[in-house]
């Protein structure tokens, strides 16, 4: 690796479907994305499901798109969707947005 390149990042979007919206999910999905050293954001749908758009270490997305399928206590996650790669820039940290 060159001097100053830095490690490879991914970028994916999900949605979370099921009971997730009213359970905490996304203070919770904020404070797994920080800890992860995950940038993006997140934010509740009008369908009822959560939407989260995250980049950061390989690795570190897979962690979390397995952390989601789980949800916090209360949620009962029905499925995770990968949308694929978010189509805009994220932010350089993770915010809850809506």
């Amino acid at each position: 690796m060159s001097q100053g390149a830095s490690a490879p990042e991914t970028r994916r979007a999900f949605r979370v479907v099921g009971r997730v919206q009213g359970v905490g999910f996304r203070w919770w999905a904020f404070r797994h994305a920080r800890e992860l050293g995950l940038h993006g954001t997140v934010r509740n749908a009008r369908d009822g499901s959560v939407e989260l758009q995250v980049a950061g270490p390989p690795e570190a997305v897979e962690r979390f798109r397995a952390l989601m399928a789980a949800g916090p206590p209360g949620a009962n996650v029905r499925g995770v969707e990968d949308l694929g790669a978010p189509d805009r820039p994220l932010p350089p940290t993770f915010e809850i947005v809506g």
